[in-house]
Formats: structure tokens, C-alpha cells, sequence
């Protein structure tokens, strides 16, 4: 299996993204460049539905590289996430050896070979037998516990891995790592020291736009200028959770799905759930505090130029 050569200037990786329906600012397609050519680490902190795990699997596929995903969560350890070592052969291997009266040492070193070792995320991402290295995805580091992030720091510094019982696996080529955060919580200055890092904001009304025409295939001009200046307005609301841009997508579909050709209370007020996810931001956005938002979207469409 081949893999794409890596794009040769900032330039091609916004329109490689843009060839792949992923609408990149300058400053992230400069960081993503940097990542591919030093072979180091990308820190993509920010707000949830931003895109922060998308430009992973459009990275895979720009590339034609596998893509290997760790999904974080509380209590991961090193055997959910790097390896660990099938017991169950290892005790069936030995009952086996006692009764053919195996040599007990040499059957021990072959306890801890390499038919035993079961491969998690870490470990297949830096498999020296691999002839593409792919993309690792370490998702939602945040929602991992603290301890968790002293693993990593050997992967992201060497892309190596070492196992007391066997030995250090180490990469042939580095894999292109990606770690997002939706920063619940810090991320120790260890990790990110060893990765370049770059926030991932909510886009601007003309992005936002382009992203929605490029998501959604056939979305009246109205309705997607709309949509996105409604969820622009609606991001200055104090709110528990603020809509990112998958919320804005999923939108502007439920809207088509309903006929809608563009944004009126009624179709508001019986979508709100498709773009709030929170029953406290739903009840503040019904009523008055929606219409005041559209009418303000109304007013500025009106405006003259």
C-alpha cells in the first residue's frame, strides 16, 4: 500500500482540505503543514463540534493513510490504550508445557513473545511493520484521567513504546498524531510541549458559510446565509453550550428535511433541539429571545451593502 506525498507548502494543504469539503483558516492549515513536515504531534484544543476530530479523518483520506483512533475516557489505562498481554493463551500455553514437560525457561521467554501481545490504539499506530504509517487520532484527551497523559509522553517524544516484559517497539516512520481537548480540564505542559499546538475557534460568518454550502448539498442561499448568521447571533448569548459547527450542519438538514426555504419563529421554536442540547438553553432561547435574534438577522439581510 502507497500513501500520498505530503503537500509541499501551506498553500496546497488548505486546497487539499478544501478538495475534501474542510474549510481551513490560514492559521490551522500553517499548523497542520508544520505537523506533516517536522513529524511532530498537533494539539488541537477548542470549543466541542469545531472540527477538531474531523481534520483527522480528512488528513486520512487526503493522504489515503489508515486511520487509528483512541477515543479518551475516564479510567483509560495503558491496556485500553497501548497493549496488553493475553493471559488466557499464555495460561493454556502453559498447561500444555507441563504436560509434555516443556523446559520451564525456555517456555517462559516465549510467554512474553510477540504471538501474546494483544496491540491497542498506541501500539498499532507505531508498528514497525507497517509499510504506511497511518494517522493517530487520541480524541477527547481531556475526558481521560490526569495519570493517563504520562503514557503518552513516549509515544509523542519518540513514537516508541516500551514494554518492561518485551522490549521498546519503536516506529519505522512516525505516524501523523492528532490530539484533541474540548478543555474540560487542563492538559499538562508535558504533552503539550511535545506538540505543536493550535486553538480551533468558531469560524466566521463567511467560513461558516462555505462550510454549510459544502456540507450540505442543495441548501437554498437564503436558508444557509440565515441559518449561519442566526448561530453567529446565537454564539453571543450566554448560553450552557454554544452550537459549534456540527450543530450548525445538522441544522441547516433538519431545516431541509422540513421544507424550509427560510428561517421563520415557528420552524425555530420546533427545531431548537436539532442546534441546543441543553434543556435550560432551550427554554431561555423560546419565545422572545429567539424572534429578537431572527429579527436581527432579518434586519441585517435587509441592509444595504
Amino acid at each position: 500500500m502507497s500513501s500520498i506525498a505530503l503537500p509541499q507548502d501551506i498553500a496546497q494543504v488548505q486546497s487539499d482540505l478544501l478538495a475534501h469539503d474542510y474549510v481551513a483558516d490560514r492559521q490551522l492549515a500553517t499548523a497542520v503543514f508544520l505537523a506533516l513536515r517536522l513529524q511532530r504531534p498537533l494539539f488541537l484544543e477548542g470549543e466541542p463540534g469545531t472540527g477538531k476530530t474531523e481534520i483527522a479523518r480528512v488528513l486520512s483520506v487526503m493522504l489515503e493513510r489508515p486511520l487509528i483512533r483512541l477515543q479518551c475516557y475516564e479510567g483509560l489505562d495503558l491496556a485500553g490504550a497501548a497493549y496488553e498481554w493475553n493471559y488466557g493463551r499464555q495460561m493454556m500455553e502453559i498447561r500444555l508445557a507441563e504436560g509434555t514437560g516443556a523446559d520451564r525457561a525456555k517456555m517462559a521467554d516465549q510467554l512474553f513473545s510477540e504471538k501474546f501481545l494483544i496491540q491497542r490504539a498506541l501500539l498499532q499506530a507505531i508498528d514497525p511493520k507497517r509499510d504506511v504509517p497511518p494517522v493517530l487520532l487520541i480524541d477527547e484527551l481531556d475526558r481521560a484521567d490526569e495519570p493517563f497523559e504520562a503514557f503518552l509522553l513516549e509515544v509523542l517524544s519518540e513514537f516508541q513504546i516500551t514494554i518492561p516484559e518485551y522490549g521498546t517497539v519503536k516506529a519505522k516512520v512516525p505516524p501523523i498524531v492528532i490530539l484533541t481537548s474540548n478543555r474540560t480540564r487542563e492538559i499538562h505542559d508535558a504533552v503539550k510541549r511535545r506538540c505543536l499546538y493550535h486553538w480551533v475557534g468558531f469560524p466566521d460568518a463567511a467560513r461558516e458559510y462555505d462550510i454549510v454550502q459544502r456540507r450540505v448539498p442543495g441548501v437554498p442561499q437564503l436558508l444557509a446565509q440565515q441559518v449561519v448568521a442566526f448561530v453567529q447571533k446565537l454564539r453571543e448569548v450566554e448560553l450552557y453550550k454554544l452550537p459549534g459547527i456540527a450543530e450548525t450542519i445538522e441544522w441547516a438538514r433538519a431545516l431541509m428535511e422540513l421544507d424550509a426555504l427560510v428561517l421563520d419563529p415557528a420552524v425555530i421554536q420546533d427545531t431548537l433541539g436539532v442546534l441546543l442540547k441543553y434543556q435550560d438553553d432551550i427554554a431561555r432561547m423560546q419565545g422572545g429571545e429567539a424572534a429578537r435574534i431572527l429579527d436581527e438577522v432579518r434586519s441585517a439581510s435587509r441592509a444595504p451593502a
